[in-house]
């Protein structure tokens, strides 16, 4: 039997040991770069000094409260300074925040906000009565419901009668709030590293939303490796695209502090704003769902500043890009990083790195390799493709499929309140996905479906996302999703929903729909053809990814696909 001790007994002590927590980040910024410009946002900007002494005000008003460990703090807002001081502010004092998705319902934000037990309810003014409708609904629904402290973002690029609104129906104005707070509140870090950090809740497309826990360790650590796969260095200037409140902006908030990094916060994200501040605000790096990068891609002329003025770096993620997206970004001088990862992975955890070799492949070539999921975060200490059956990994071919799986410091601490959803989730010591993938000879790996998205077609399964890569070739379709529709013969068939590129719009719809399967029989086997094709908007979520579950029940309620006869 090998040695039990280590070489030495040396405990830890004040001097060599403390809990790791990205809010010291936001100190050392204050303290090295006390003038440099924090946070832009409209005619509103601060420095890293100023930023400071906001969120120790905003740590303090919560501690004059009686607010802390334990409390939540939920914060339903745009991308806006005050949502981006609520993630240091809020764990400054103790407390967890509670960033939600603003393009919720009532209901689905009632239920988190009761379901977290928030104690502190901030709602920008412009979504003020969408807060309001939540509250009275989660009242409705406890008996012994406890109104949380109301506080309203003011902002003057809105119409200033919703701020009116608000602080007439009670709700302490967010500056006011602050001036409670004392810019020198002596915060404490957390003793513990395990302690949580932030709350944020899944689509709950299947089942009520589960509540992502996340903590003091993990955001640290994420925040860390975020510039290091990235190659960001305190000279970038970050544009706020990616909302703040789906993973907390991929834990950039806090990257972003480590750095010193300006950033630019945008309330709407359109190709016009995204353009506009490459041209004139110098932004060197955004990060943003595929969508959007399909939307630049497709942005008129009148909405278009090309060619860049310089490289502009994206990170994208939250839904795997077409080949065809990445190329097109690619053509137009955009440096795409391509990440992939989910909530309970703090965002991105895995990085299609790029190796050198590829820079003399031909360009779609190059979109082809950079359009896998890759290889694992230099945070992440374990990633694998495994069997679902055994949890063995599976060969490394390039074809076998399993499951995607991890393990490491940057996995959640689990489901707030859910021990059934958390086995689940960390059966067999792993965290499970629930993504289908491959992994290929050299180690990358690559999605091929979500475990409810494959279609099996005759016993053959049909990955709906190889089907949807083809389709976004095809120079009409603007979007695309495929998802299962039952058929009368080989059980089900693939059913394309299509958004078509506005020039096209003015064409025959039925020979559109003859070119497109005429496209696709020349570059895809015969049995992954789409059998029905429907043209329309796509529902999407808050981050830009599509709703295939909404798609999934209107391809339901067309019916089966009947045998021809014939």
């Amino acid at each position: 039997m090998g040695k039990t001790r280590d070489i030495d007994d040396l405990p830890r002590n004040p001097a060599n040991y403390t809990s790791l927590t990205p809010l010291w980040f936001l100190e050392r910024a204050a303290t090295v770069h006390p003038t440099r410009t924090s946070v832009v946002h409209e005619s509103v900007q601060y420095t890293w000094q100023e930023t400071y002494q906001r969120c120790r005000r905003f740590a303090s008003a919560l501690s004059n409260r009686s607010l802390g460990l334990g409390s939540t703090v939920a914060v339903i807002a745009p991308n806006v300074p005050a949502l981006y001081e609520a993630h240091f502010g809020v764990p400054m004092a103790g407390a967890v925040v509670n960033c939600v998705n603003i393009r919720l319902n009532a209901q689905a934000i009632a239920f988190l906000l009761g379901h977290s037990k928030s104690e502190v309810v901030m709602v920008d003014q412009e979504f003020f009565t969408l807060g309001e409708e939540a509250l009275k609904i989660w009242e409705s629904n406890e008996k012994n419901f406890k109104p949380p402290l109301l506080v309203v973002i003011g902002d003057k690029s809105c119409d200033p009668k919703s701020l009116e609104y608000a602080l007439g129906r009670g709700a302490i104005e967010y500056e006011k709030f602050l001036e409670s707070g004392d810019p020198e509140f002596d915060w404490k870090p957390p003793e513990d590293e395990w302690q949580s950090i932030a709350l944020g809740y899944t689509s709950g497309t299947t089942s009520s939303p589960k509540g992502v826990v996340l903590s003091h360790r993990g955001a640290y650590l994420m925040s860390l490796s975020n510039p290091v796969v990235w190659g960001m260095d305190e000279g970038a200037i970050y544009l706020w695209t990616l909302p703040m409140f789906h993973c907390n902006g991929w834990c950039f908030t806090w990257t972003l502090a480590a750095l010193c990094v300006k950033s630019i916060c945008l309330r709407q994200v359109t190709a016009k704003a995204i353009y506009s501040a490459i041209a004139y605000a110098g932004v060197s790096h955004f990060c943003a769902a595929p969508v959007v990068l399909n939307t630049l891609i497709n942005a008129s002329k009148e909405e278009t500043i090309l060619p860049l003025p310089r490289r502009v770096h994206v990170m994208t993620a939250g839904a795997a890009p077409p080949p065809a997206v990445l190329f097109a970004m690619s053509e137009k001088g955009f440096r795409v990083t391509h990440t992939y990862g989910l909530s309970e992975t703090y965002g991105p955890s895995t990085v299609c790195a790029w190796k050198p070799e590829w820079d003399s492949l031909p360009p779609i070539k190059q979109a082809r390799l950079n359009a896998r999921q890759g290889v694992r975060y230099v945070g992440l200490e374990r990633l694998d493709v495994v069997d679902t059956k055994t949890m063995k990994p599976v060969p490394a071919d390039g074809k076998t499929m399993g499951e995607i799986v991890m393990r490491g410091n940057v996995v959640m601490k689990g489901y707030l309140k859910n021990p059934k959803a958390n086995e689940e989730a960390f059966a067999n010591g792993w965290f499970h996905s629930g993504d289908l993938g491959v992994k290929n000879p050299d180690g990358y790996i690559e999605i091929k479906d979500r475990s409810k998205d494959i279609i099996i077609s005759g016993g053959e399964n049909i990955s709906s996302l190889e089907v949807e890569n083809v389709l976004y070739m095809h120079p009409a379709i603007y979007e695309v999703s495929v998802v299962a529709r039952l058929h009368e013969r080989w059980g089900e068939s693939p059913c394309a929903f299509v958004t078509l590129k506005p020039e096209m719009e003015k064409y025959d719809k039925q020979q559109l729909i003859d070119d497109i399967m005429k496209f696709c029989r020349s570059n895809m086997p015969a049995y992954w053809v789409p059998r029905s094709i429907v043209f329309g908007p796509l529902p999407k979520t808050a981050t830009g990814k599509i709703q295939k579950h909404v798609l999934r029940a209107k391809a339901r309620e067309m019916g089966p696909i009947k045998e021809s006869k014939l």
